[in-house]
């Protein structure tokens, strides 16, 4: 995706993720167009990650994470606790693009929404048409104005859709990094070094860990009967309210690490993990893991 050395006035750009991971890859998308557009400006629809390289957030992903899929530009007003992004902020903001990150049913809407206001739409982190719903590659050639992937052969399936496309990489290839010191870190977690260490990622969002952490308590009681060494430790995402494990996991001594997830991975022995980004940030780190996902009925 090239950008522009130089620009003669400010770049104002709409950015649009929905949970954390696209939060970490727009984060680091901004921070790398700064370096190569003087006066960018960034709002929309971010996280933390974001939010730390000066994009205005018009809303924050814990807000999509509680909620679930939400009327977006369309609405004539939010719901309750909804996203305060309507058509009439797009109008008034006039970005010059749009950078639209992943969560597909959510910006796919959105970006038929700007497309009708004359915004270009640049897609970052494809949906996985590759595996379901490949339909979507007709909306995608009509809203999209170019398509940014990250694994290589999502490239010639674009291109042969007629799609605008360019392989730009994994950005967790460059963002996961591990513990510089096992022993230090699960020191500071307050783990034994010297003991199995068993990694839990049950989700991002409190969906998915309301399906997902029930079945996931069950295994750790058993595993905890069979073998009491092991150590378990839980990765908590920053949109997630800590109180959301207490009730399943309230009779289980669980290390609790937020913000640090990479390190943890690092420094694990195997780990049961929700399929998603977090099954990606394991192999990198080279974790042997159980890759789990319960869906509501």
């Amino acid at each position: 995706m090239s950008t522009p050395s130089r620009a003669s006035a400010r770049t104002r750009v709409l950015v649009s993720c929905g949970e954390p991971s696209g939060d970490l890859y727009a984060g680091d998308l901004v921070h790398h167009l700064r370096e190569t557009t003087p006066g960018l400006e960034v709002f929309g629809l971010g996280g933390d990650r974001l939010d730390a390289e000066g994009g205005r957030l018009l809303a924050h992903v814990r807000d999509l994470a509680v909620v679930g899929l939400l009327e977006v530009a369309a609405a004539p007003r939010p719901p309750a606790g909804g996203v305060p992004l309507r058509a009439g902020e797009v109008d008034r903001e006039r970005p010059a693009v749009a950078v639209l990150v992943d969560y597909a049913d959510f910006n796919l809407r959105l970006a038929r929404e700007l497309k009708r206001r004359g915004v270009p739409v640049v897609y970052y982190v494809s949906p996985q048409v590759w595996a379901w719903r490949r339909g979507r590659l007709r909306a995608i050639r009509d809203r999209v104005a170019h398509m940014a992937v990250i694994f290589p052969f999502e490239e010639p399936l674009y291109r042969a859709a007629g799609v605008p496309v360019t392989f730009v990489g994994h950005p967790l290839v460059e963002l996961a990094r591990p513990a510089p010191d096992r022993e230090a870190f699960l020191r500071s977690e307050g783990l034994d070094a010297g003991r199995p260490v068993l990694a839990v990622l049950p989700g991002s969002r409190r969906q998915e860990v309301a399906h997902n952490l029930p079945p996931i308590a069950g295994a750790l009681r058993l595993l905890r009967q069979r073998r009491p060494d092991v150590q378990l430790a839980l990765a908590v995402a920053p949109s997630l309210d800590p109180g959301l494990f207490r009730r399943e996991l309230a009779d289980l001594p669980v290390a609790r690490v937020a913000g640090r997830t990479h390190a943890l991975l690092s420094a694990a022995t195997a780990g049961i993990v929700a399929s998603g980004t977090a099954t990606v940030e394991a192999a990198l780190m080279d974790l042997p893991m159980v890759v789990v996902y319960r869906l509501s009925p």
